[in-house]
């Protein structure tokens, strides 16, 4: 571990905690997060090219205006500390130990299958793309689109070179998904803050693919929430239709049902952050070159250390001249609700038992 050490040392001030790599703390003793529960605006999005062409991409930037990589920048940890680095209270619970930054790809209820580009330069999310079209999942029944905000834990990544002991499946090649399961449906690009209940292992033609369950520490329930046993308790079928939903959402194309490690079975909280720890630690592997990346795109402009790191400069001129997707004009983000333009996100699917 002290030999990571040196992948930590950045120009933001970011530092070692627990085993994560920790959002800084600015002048006055507030942290990154101004307060280990309020939402911040820390991050913003620039759409470019058009909604629901292949062509499009939605950046990242720091409250700086700097362009930044989801995949590589952002945190995956919050550091809890506040004034002058002594531990408020609150700070003490235990449940600073389960607080995590989440990128929100796809709001519930909608279809577009929206992704972190992984090998593309600073990982904007893009569609989904097969045969030039964006993709879209389809409505089984009862359900519309996805049934949970989804997203990925950032500074996360699943090896697929490496063999799971517990699923003896190799992973996906992707950061680690996540089903946030709030009361309220957010908006792609976000960035929140969650804490983990429990994971399901869905074994994707092969691969190991985990999926956590979460909730946004903002929620007005979230103080309920604190294990897997709890989402059985005051959300009961939500487990059910999650399970249910992974199992039959390809169905419909043609292709046969998704299996699942352990029968099914949702995994406690203190498994799913084992796992997320061996996430992160396979990601650190891979920002200092130290495991085959294959096609993933490393760029970053916060881990100095990594030799994927490039500057400020250098990375808006990747996103000016269109080396990151499609170079169309900046479209203005909108807050009104986003409309999916594919005729099947209107079709329901009812599959026979």
């Amino acid at each position: 571990m002290r030999a990571l050490l040196p992948l930590l040392r950045t120009g933001w001030g970011w530092r070692w905690r627990a085993g994560f790599l920790v959002a800084p703390r600015f002048a006055g003793g507030v942290s990154a997060g101004a307060g280990p529960w309020r939402a911040m605006a820390l991050y913003r999005t620039e759409e470019r090219g058009q909604p629901h062409s292949p062509g499009y991409r939605l950046f990242f930037k720091n409250e700086a205006g700097h362009y930044i990589s989801p995949f590589h920048d952002i945190p995956l940890k919050v550091d809890p500390m506040e004034e002058n680095g002594i531990p408020t209270k609150r700070a003490r619970n235990d449940e600073y130990e389960n607080l995590f930054n989440m990128v929100v790809e796809i709001p519930r209820w909608t279809n577009a299958k929206m992704e972190i580009a992984t090998q593309e330069p600073l990982n904007p999310i893009k569609p989904d793309v097969k045969d030039g079209k964006p993709r879209y999942v389809v409505n089984v029944f009862p359900h519309k689109g996805y049934i949970w905000n989804y997203g990925a834990l950032p500074q996360t990544w699943e090896d697929p070179h490496r063999k799971d002991e517990n699923t003896e499946c190799c992973g996906d090649d992707d950061p680690i998904d996540v089903c946030e399961i709030g009361s309220k449906v957010l908006s792609r690009g976000e960035v929140i803050r969650v804490k983990i209940l429990g994971v399901l292992a869905l074994i994707d033609q092969g691969e190991t693919d985990w999926k956590l369950i979460a909730i946004n520490v903002t929620d007005p329930e979230a103080s309920k929430f604190h294990d897997i046993d709890d989402v059985k308790k005051y959300k009961p079928g939500y487990l059910e239709a999650t399970l249910n939903w992974f199992r039959l959402y390809k169905v419909p194309e043609g292709k046969p049902e998704n299996q699942f490690a352990f029968n099914g079975e949702f995994k406690s909280k203190a498994f799913a952050l084992e796992v997320i720890k061996s996430t992160h630690e396979c990601w650190k592997a891979l920002l200092m070159k130290k495991c085959d990346g294959g096609a993933i795109n490393c760029t970053n402009v916060q881990v100095c250390d990594s030799p994927f790191h490039c500057t400020q400069e250098e990375a808006r001129s990747l996103v000016e001249l269109g080396r990151c997707g499609e170079l169309n004009e900046i479209i203005q983000v909108s807050s009104s609700p986003n409309k999916e333009s594919n005729e099947e996100e209107q079709v329901w699917h009812f599959l026979g038992k």
